[in-house]
């Protein structure tokens, strides 16, 4: 997760923002990759917006770079917690100073979409994507998707048999064997998709069955680093967090694996990483034209290529070769569905497992 500030904390805030927003002040078809340039943006050469960034940073940075490089609009990128960042927005009101805000998940962007915050996405835009990875309401356009997954531990004479569906890991057999990072943003899809699956009293039972089984980490990185270690035989992260650690640790110290949940369980989670424009930012047009060139060929192409291992969105540029086909994974997460995030988080609180 990009930033200082641990998520903890921010998913803490959001979450009350989400429950009192008054008092907080893929695969399919989409647009063409015929290597076409990014709007130009000529005539709005030499403004500047700023970016407020809960995606990877080095990637978003090498982003708006590319943009600036294309068009002439300078941008001050502000990168950290998507939850934390989401609540600051909150906090500014109508006095913020953000353009743009590109989120790693969909609910951060509804509970701003929910308080009207947020500025239509031009159509050209929304069209450059498949319909179902971006906002129903054309408030956020998705950008990439990445997908849950099991990191299983390796080299203690057999690889750690990944469960049949995330639900098996409340099963007693996983007790110590278990790590999860239930304060990464990223986890709370995944509580959602149980509760859309099974409804709120079998998740209950799931979370309380996962704190009795897990080790608790505080991040995505810390709980690969430890199941690699084989300080925990397994986890659920995001599929990236594997690609990271393989790069930095190298083959021959890569003592873990991906498996990935069978189509059709709340464990195939497919979510998209979205952006939009700021309804009262002070750069409407180049906030749009920003938002375009991330949903343009050339930009998609520099997420393909970015050691953030996400998927492209645009039809026609691929992600890197390692990555298995996305339509064979699942589909992508309804963003309506997993809405604020906010019932997930509750009953995160309600099992321990946040504060």
């Amino acid at each position: 997760m990009p930033g200082t500030v641990r998520p903890l904390a921010a998913l803490s805030v959001i979450a009350a923002c989400a429950l009192a927003l008054t008092a907080c002040g893929s695969s399919g078809s989409g647009g063409s990759a015929d290597g076409s340039p990014a709007p130009s943006g000529s005539a709005l050469a030499g403004q500047s917006i700023t970016v407020y960034s809960g995606q990877h940073e080095q990637t978003v940075k090498a982003l708006t770079e590319d943009f600036t490089k294309r068009t002439g609009i300078k941008v001050e990128l502000r990168s950290g917690d998507e939850a934390e960042l989401a609540n600051q927005i909150l906090q500014e009101g109508a006095a913020s100073p953000a353009d743009v805000f590109y989120a790693e998940n969909p609910p951060a962007l509804t509970v701003l979409g929910d308080k009207g915050l947020l500025a239509p996405v031009s159509a050209d835009t929304l069209k450059s994507v498949p319909a179902a990875d971006s906002s129903a309401k054309g408030d956020w356009v998705g950008i990439s998707a990445r997908t849950a997954a099991f990191l299983a531990g390796t080299g203690k004479g057999a690889d750690t048999a990944p469960p049949a569906s995330v639900l098996d890991l409340a099963k007693p057999e996983w007790k110590g064997r278990l790590g999860i990072a239930p304060s990464e943003t990223d986890f709370a899809p995944v509580v959602t998709q149980v509760l859309k699956a099974k409804g709120e009293d079998a998740a209950k039972q799931w979370l309380k069955g996962l704190k009795d089984n897990a080790k608790v980490y505080d991040s995505n990185e810390n709980l690969s680093a430890a199941i690699n270690s084989g300080e925990v035989e397994g986890g659920v992260i995001d599929h990236y967090y594997f690609y990271r650690l393989r790069d930095e640790k190298g083959a021959a110290d890569t003592h873990s694996t991906l498996h990935y949940f069978p189509k059709g369980d709340p464990g195939a989670l497919v979510d998209v990483s979205g952006a939009a424009v700021l309804k009262n930012g002070k750069h409407q047009a180049a906030g749009q034209a920003f938002l375009a060139y991330l949903a343009s060929a050339p930009a998609q192409t520099v997420i393909a290529n970015s050691a953030s291992y996400e998927y492209p969105l645009v039809t026609g540029v691929k992600g890197k070769p390692e990555l298995p086909a996305l339509d064979g994974i699942g589909a992508v997460a309804d963003p309506a569905q997993l809405g604020d995030g906010k019932q997930a988080l509750s009953l995160l609180q309600d099992a321990g497992l946040l504060q």
